[in-house]
């Protein structure tokens, strides 16, 4: 019989019943991008479950250089490594799934899922999704260099029969540059956000009907209010199917 953990303090609205969301954990990678997910889930929350309730959540985040000396040298089973150990430590947590606010950290993840102590939800499975449900045909692809040139986002585009586009090989350096240098940091730049526009209006005129923010620092500087295509905020989106999946009925185990 399915069940949910009970709220200590409160009570749920809706069909929640009073009963308290799984345990969402977070294995980090930039400061940034892992921030604005986090934002998202607890403020986006109260709309689901009741005012000021959001599930719980726990973060582990090791040190971003320590995650860039393995991408530097490709060493992806390395970066698989990393991401392994974050979810044992969040098991000891109490988490009861895991999710990665980074893009580029995911082209490691089939290296590791099956040996997961939990289960993982995968960023570009909930904006594959989005962009089926809003029958985008062909998408721009932004991120890192590493993650414009992986099959993170074509594998899960192919199997829904949407097509894409990914930056041209100047591009992906400036957009990486741009991303590594300033938004990782917490610098936000005009000039950075003059640049992203003119690479996504190129890719607008080449045919692309939206743009994936496949960075997820990138929606902190570019959104639909600016962006001249509609965009697919991969870090809003990872974070909403976390909170779907916190939502649902925790099954009993065998």
């Amino acid at each position: 019989m399915p069940y949910r953990k009970k709220l200590s303090t409160g009570v749920a609205r809706g069909d929640n019943d009073g009963m308290k969301p799984l345990h969402i954990g977070i294995a980090a990678c930039s400061a940034e991008g892992a921030a604005l997910c986090y934002r998202t889930i607890c403020t986006e929350a109260p709309a689901l479950l009741a005012p000021h309730a959001h599930p719980e959540v726990s973060m582990h985040t090791p040190s971003l250089a320590d995650y860039m000396a393995l991408i530097y040298r490709g060493d992806w089973a390395g970066v698989g490594v990393m991401m392994l150990a974050s979810a044992h430590k969040l098991k000891q947590m109490g988490a009861d799934f895991v999710i990665c606010p980074d893009n580029t950290l995911h082209q490691a993840l089939p290296l590791v899922e099956a040996r997961s102590p939990l289960p993982w939800l995968h960023i570009a499975d909930g904006v594959a999704a989005e962009a089926d449900r809003r029958g985008f045909l062909r998408i721009a692809i932004t991120g890192t260099r590493w993650l414009t040139e992986s099959e993170v986002y074509p594998e899960k585009f192919a199997a829904r029969a949407i097509g894409y586009l990914r930056p041209g090989l100047a591009e992906r350096e400036e957009i990486n540059r741009i991303i590594m240098d300033e938004l990782v940091y917490g610098v936000f730049k005009p000039a950075a956000i003059a640049y992203l526009q003119k690479v996504i209006e190129r890719m607008r005129v080449e045919g692309c009907d939206a743009v994936v923010l496949g960075c997820t620092e990138i929606p902190l500087i570019i959104n639909d209010a600016n962006s001249p295509l509609p965009t697919l905020d991969s870090t809003r989106l990872l974070a909403r199917a976390a909170l779907k999946r916190a939502a649902e009925e925790k099954a009993l185990a065998a």
